[in-house]
């Protein structure tokens, strides 16, 4: 049975809250519309949004501004305004999940009761199951935490659940012990748990840098060791692009969306809406199940990366990608619970019938592929089109190209990960299958290493991708046919592309 979520209260941003555009919106017909957003889209702002928003940021100060700060905040047009520093008002309970790890729990812990900023009203160690359970009760001892045990382990969404209904204040915040919050990190976050919708919002989870006596002894300080630069080529992978790095952008958390989910490692969230908690039946995509329960109930889950937390990535190449294998299987208990939600290639008709026509290497293809091209122009132009005026006929062709070449990205992400056995098995038939999967292997590999050369080398990087996505695609794949659910594995087209015209919150201008 699925864990309930409780409704969430009514949609009224407090006064004095206050939202900012995103610095990728685009004013558009003399400010009376915004561009932007994810997944993009075109909003329409009456008269009276429009004398609201005069700037790029707005103070909620009524009905009517909250209204409208909430539709900036939900379409991802704008996001809170958060002010790094000072201390967190709020009060917060920290709750570590820990099985075998007591050197790092030491870390963790010393730098949560270190930090200056964080209101931490008590930390709850969950031991689960651990074969020492004697070191993790001494490490919790030497910071003053309380520790829950569960005799046998029981599985992390077992744990965090079990620190849940221990916690008496109404913030808390979930820690993996393989984790190391820099100093100030709660306050960016509890900045967001003003708005009452909000549910859940983390931060950004960076390479932590081992030092050099780690993890031999414990350590008695934070931040006392000397640091070194990452060593192992796993590791200097992981710092450049971990799947725990959701990049240095904040954004709305919701499936569909440039920010589809946010891990477990590093949470803050609110007590009074996460109901029962976490799936405790799910051993895997258990974090990605509740962001996708919440935002469909209604509550608001945001990512902020003006908080950051050190992670210790994996250094062994084996371990590695087990992890990211077993990751991939948990995309067949999603599909089962959420559907097309986590369909692995998302793209429209139009930008389908483009592509598949461009890959038959014909010209007569190409010429055609760019008819459907220009048709889906023509014909978005005309929804864009506000009464009275022309069709926007060059936005209309521009957003067109920019979501085909978004699917082209797309298409070749799945070849290489979600899709290699297709593309393996079309290659072992096809001369130019071959051909355009090696083009497409390295294209992505250098395009991905690019915004990351002055840290990593481009050869071990495009090994370690490709790496990486067989794994996760062996996962994916193997969950897929033990659930016998396809579902993982399907596409699913996009919502169409167009001025919002849903009915806004009641007092949005």
């Amino acid at each position: 049975m699925t864990p309930s979520i409780p409704a969430p209260p009514p949609d009224r941003l407090p006064d004095g809250f206050s939202v900012r555009l995103d610095h990728r919106t685009r004013r558009r017909d003399g400010g009376t519309a915004l561009l932007g957003g994810s997944p993009l889209r075109l909003v329409r702002l009456l008269p009276r949004a429009r004398d609201l928003l005069q700037g790029d940021r707005l103070v909620v100060r009524d009905a009517a501004s909250a209204g409208l700060a909430a539709r900036l905040l939900d379409t991802g047009l704008a996001h809170p305004d958060v002010v790094p520093g000072g201390r967190s008002a709020a009060p917060v309970t920290v709750v570590v999940p820990v099985k075998d790890r007591a050197v790092e729990l030491d870390r963790l812990l010393a730098a949560v009761r270190a930090d200056p900023g964080t209101a931490t009203a008590a930390v709850v160690v969950v031991d689960d199951g651990s074969a020492d359970a004697g070191a993790v009760a001494a490490a919790a001892a030497r910071h003053g935490a309380r520790v829950l045990r569960h005799a046998v382990p029981r599985g992390p969404a077992a744990a965090r659940n079990a620190g849940l209904r221990t916690a008496t204040t109404d913030l808390v915040a979930f820690l993996d012990s393989d984790c190391v919050p820099t100093p100030g990190w709660a306050t960016a976050l509890v900045h967001h748990a003003a708005d009452p919708r909000l549910a859940l919002v983390a931060p950004r989870i960076t390479a932590l840098e081992q030092g050099p006596s780690w993890p031999r002894r414990p350590l008695q300080g934070w931040p006392t060791w000397a640091r070194r630069p990452l060593g192992g080529w796993v590791e200097r992978y992981e710092a450049a692009v971990s799947a725990l790095d959701m990049g240095p952008h904040p954004a709305p958390v919701q499936a569909g969306t440039a920010v589809s989910y946010v891990p477990s490692a590093a949470l803050l969230a609110r007590r009074s809406a996460l109901g029962d908690g976490f799936d405790e039946t799910m051993r895997v995509a258990e974090d990605v199940d509740l962001v996708w329960r919440l935002a469909a109930a209604g509550w608001r889950v945001r990512y902020e990366p003006a908080a950051t937390v050190g992670h210790d990535h994996p250094s062994d190449t084996g371990e590695w990608l087990r992890r990211r294998a077993f990751y991939g299987t948990g995309a067949a208990l999603l599909a089962a619970r959420h559907g097309a939600a986590v369909a692995p290639v998302v793209l429209s008709p139009w930008s389908a019938v483009a592509w598949g026509l461009a890959l038959t290497g014909r010209r007569a293809g190409g010429l055609v592929a760019a008819g459907v091209l220009t048709a889906a122009a023509t014909r978005l132009a005309r929804r864009l089109a506000r009464p009275g005026e022309r069709p926007p006929v060059g936005l209309a062709a521009a957003l067109v190209l920019r979501g085909s070449g978004a699917a082209g990205r797309t298409l070749a992400r799945s070849a290489t990960r979600h899709h290699w056995p297709l593309a393996l098995a079309a290659a072992l038939a096809s001369r130019r299958a071959r051909r355009v999967l090696a083009t497409v292997a390295a294209a992505d590999a250098v395009l991905a290493w690019w915004p990351h050369r002055r840290s990593v080398g481009l050869p071990r990087f495009a090994a370690a991708r490709r790496l990486e996505d067989l794994a996760y695609g062996a996962g994916l794949w193997w969950g897929a046919l033990r659930a016998r659910d396809a579902r993982a594995l399907l596409p699913a087209a996009p919502p169409p592309m167009g001025p919002a015209r849903r009915r806004p919150p009641p007092g949005t201008p």
